[in-house]
């Protein structure tokens, strides 16, 4: 593919079988990482996309194609050689012993050493830029078993920017974090992609922080076609709702969210702006009404009062023949569904 960094042809991803024929998870995977780019890899589990991982990142081999990096077969790389163009971080937790968070990102200049591992200053700059880079540099000299998920994550990523790769893969780097580190390990991806001009592909579950950060989505249905796109083209061609289509669960693309099928519990007309309203339809909609914006003659109507007793909120709930103002929405709900 013109301009890539890495490309696939004809790919097929799976594992051979010695007393069969081999157990193919997805074929004809035809993509491409360009310089600068932030990829989210999206699909529900057994999809495959661990499988691609490994097999771009070299550590199993393709059951049919070819991955080229800088047009080189990947096959035909020495690990050196390749370790020097691309790098990988894991899900899998290390057992780092007692190195600190400079001892573990200097193994990222492995691929640059001599028999000896001893670090020139050529070395040790690349290791300060990447600890810098992810905003560890309070982190370097504290050793990794005191260091929090969130922490060892920015490490972990610093180890591979270290080798001064052009392409980035890692495998759920997200995992196991809380909502703020989720945030800012994507926040700093991100940003490495666009300033050093690095491709970047992540996997991921994180589907929301996906479709706000990534430049690309690839999403692997499964059992189906590799797809590429913006987040918003595979939104609106119905692809993503396709992908993640399983009982019970309904992709929303009006929010970028997914819904729990409930019993419906009526309709409800409501009446209101600003977050006061926002948060009531969620409520509304979470046990189980289908909530109409504005008046549009639904026997029950909910009006949204803001501003009202020391800019509180307060709602009034109009029903046939009875009306009735509450303090807090949890009172609502509890009045509509008793």
């Amino acid at each position: 593919m013109s301009g890539s960094i890495l490309h696939t042809e004809n790919l097929a991803i799976g594992y051979p079988n010695r007393k069969a024929a081999p157990v193919v998870v997805a074929e004809n995977i035809g993509v491409g990482l360009q310089p600068g780019e932030l990829v989210c890899l999206l699909g529900p589990n057994g999809a495959g996309k661990s499988t691609l991982m490994r097999t771009l990142a070299g550590m199993q081999g393709p059951l049919n194609g070819r991955i080229l990096l800088n047009n080189q077969p990947l096959s035909s790389l020495t690990a050196r050689h390749l370790a020097r163009h691309l790098s990988v971080v894991l899900t899998e937790p290390i057992n780092a012993g007692m190195l600190t968070g400079w001892d573990l990102v200097a193994l990222g200049r492995h691929p640059y050493t001599n028999w000896s591992g001893k670090l020139t200053a050529v070395d040790e700059t690349a290791v300060h830029q990447a600890i810098a880079a992810v905003g560890a540099t309070p982190l370097a000299q504290r050793h990794i078993h005191t260091l929090s998920d969130g922490e060892r994550q920015k490490i972990m990523i610093a180890r591979a920017l270290a080798q001064e790769p052009k392409v980035m893969l890692l495998d759920e780097p997200t995992a196991f974090l809380d909502l703020p580190r989720r945030v800012e390990i994507m926040h700093i991806l991100r940003q490495l992609a666009r300033e050093s001009q690095r491709a970047i592909l992540l996997s991921t579950h994180d589907l929301d922080l996906a479709l706000r950060n990534a430049d690309k989505i690839w999403l692997m249905p499964k059992g189906g076609q590799l797809q590429v796109g913006t987040p918003e083209e595979l939104v609106l061609n119905g692809s993503f709702e396709a992908a993640f289509q399983a009982d019970g669960v309904q992709f929303d693309p009006h929010t970028g969210s997914f819904k729990i099928a409930t019993q419906s519990a009526g309709q409800v007309d409501l009446v209101g702006d600003g977050l006061s309203a926002l948060w009531t339809k969620r409520a509304l909609e979470r046990v189980g009404f289908a909530v109409h914006e504005g008046a549009n003659g639904s026997t029950v109507r909910v009006q949204v009062l803001a501003e009202v007793g020391n800019g509180r909120t307060q709602w009034q709930l109009i029903k046939p023949q009875q009306t009735v103002t509450h303090r807090t929405l949890s009172d609502l709900v509890d009045d509509l569904t008793n």
